[in-house]
């Protein structure tokens, strides 16, 4: 009993011991005073507003279109007989050549026979005339003096005469008419599209012998949203003049693995708005594009799809911006004196993927914030940084702690 109680004696005084060796231990640790953490501001990006002219271009897409496409008809009736090595699917024609040759013999016979009638009218004309004179002649020497009588003078037959010449002389217009359309001549400057008959077949008025189109001027349509004709100046039914010339225009696509370039101009725009994409289209003309139009020789072929760039007018003092630097519709953040940010409303007259073009609410030379704020405030103070002045290879480290304190600009403001 006296040894367990020897034991536990001994334990509690262990204890008790070690106890006041950690006491004594935390009472030589030296004093720590505490320190209040210093909040940095946040570090934005900025861009420097730089005030000037801007050009607001439109780019739409289009598809080259020739201004006449027809269908090459026969006036007449008959075989073909000839046709020339020109009118063949591609082929290039000139205006008045003769494309398509119908047997002509029937209509050259119908000639000669309106010929002779127009011969024998002219005879029976004649001799009336000189019936009538003879009959004139006759009655004045009568003396008779009272109202002369139309049949004594002859004048009912020497109209039907008259009315007989000239019946004969429409029939030999008409004749000779007939026998010229026996030759089917080009009506303009072109190209084959389609041929659709061939020697030896028989056509009748109205018959489709081939599909043809001029390639004296091609026309682009181009679609344009309001936006767009705000942006070109053009108005609705707009339509070029010598004093009011339209936009000019560069067509670009790529054909044979290659990028080619046509200039072009704006003539004119619809006069009606289409109902269903609620756009109106702007006809940009191309003059000659299979020969003075064409890029270095490649033509402007009738049914490519070309992206067209239209000049926009010119905004004096105008500011585009990183479409980064938008907060919500209209609004930006600038950075004042003091490093104070600012909060401005502009007037946005142009945006695309990457900027905003504006007019009002940025003076030049102002800093405008391209960095995300989260929960921003007019009034907070941040710390600028442009990125012109990041160097890639030494300031590495320096744009790492940047974008790392942007980051946390949110809990920040």
């Amino acid at each position: 009993m006296i040894r367990k109680f020897i034991t536990l004696i001994g334990t509690v005084g262990i204890v008790v011991g070690f106890i006041a060796v950690i006491g004594l231990m935390g009472s030589l640790r030296p004093k720590i005073k505490p320190l209040t953490p210093e909040i940095t501001p946040p570090t934005v990006f900025f861009s420097t507003a730089q005030s000037g002219e801007v050009t607001l271009d439109v780019v739409v897409q289009g598809e080259v279109r020739p201004r006449t496409d027809i269908n090459l008809t026969a006036e007449i009736s008959g075989k073909v007989i000839r046709m020339s090595e020109k009118f063949v699917d591609g082929g290039a024609f000139d205006i008045g050549d003769t494309l398509v040759k119908i047997e002509d013999a029937d209509y050259r016979v119908a000639v000669t026979s309106a010929r002779a009638r127009l011969a024998q009218a002219e005879e029976a004309l004649r001799r009336e005339e000189a019936e009538a004179k003879l009959a004139e002649r006759d009655y004045a020497e009568l003396g008779s003096t009272g109202e002369s009588n139309e049949l004594a003078l002859r004048l009912p037959q020497l109209a039907q005469a008259r009315a007989f010449y000239e019946s004969a002389e429409a029939d030999l217009n008409a004749a000779r008419l007939n026998l010229a359309r026996t030759e089917i001549k080009a009506p303009f400057k072109g190209r084959v599209r389609t041929r659709s008959a061939g020697v030896g077949q028989f056509v009748s008025p109205g018959a489709q012998i081939g599909r043809i189109f001029s390639t004296d001027v091609a026309e682009i349509r181009l679609s344009l949203t309001d936006n767009d004709l705000a942006k070109l100046g053009l108005p609705v039914a707009f339509v070029e003049t010598k004093e009011e010339q339209g936009p000019p225009v560069v067509l670009s696509a790529q054909l044979a693995g290659k990028l080619h370039q046509w200039t072009a101009r704006v003539t004119r725009t619809d006069g009606a708005i289409d109902p269903a994409t609620r756009q109106i289209s702007a006809i940009a003309v191309v003059e000659d594009p299979y020969g003075a139009g064409a890029d270095a020789g490649t033509p402007l072929a009738m049914g490519l799809f070309v992206d067209a760039r239209i000049a926009g007018r010119p905004i004096p003092e105008a500011i585009v911006l990183p479409r980064s630097s938008l907060y919500g519709r209209d609004t930006v953040y600038v950075i004042g004196a003091e490093n104070r940010l600012e909060e401005r409303r502009v007037e946005i007259v142009s945006t695309d993927r990457d900027t905003i073009t504006i007019v009002a609410g940025v003076s030049n030379q102002e800093r405008v914030v391209t960095s995300p704020l989260r929960g921003a405030a007019p009034g907070s103070i941040v710390t600028p940084l442009d990125p012109n002045t990041v160097n890639d290879n030494s300031g590495a480290e320096e744009l790492d702690a940047a974008t790392g304190a942007i980051a946390k600009a949110g809990a920040n403001l």
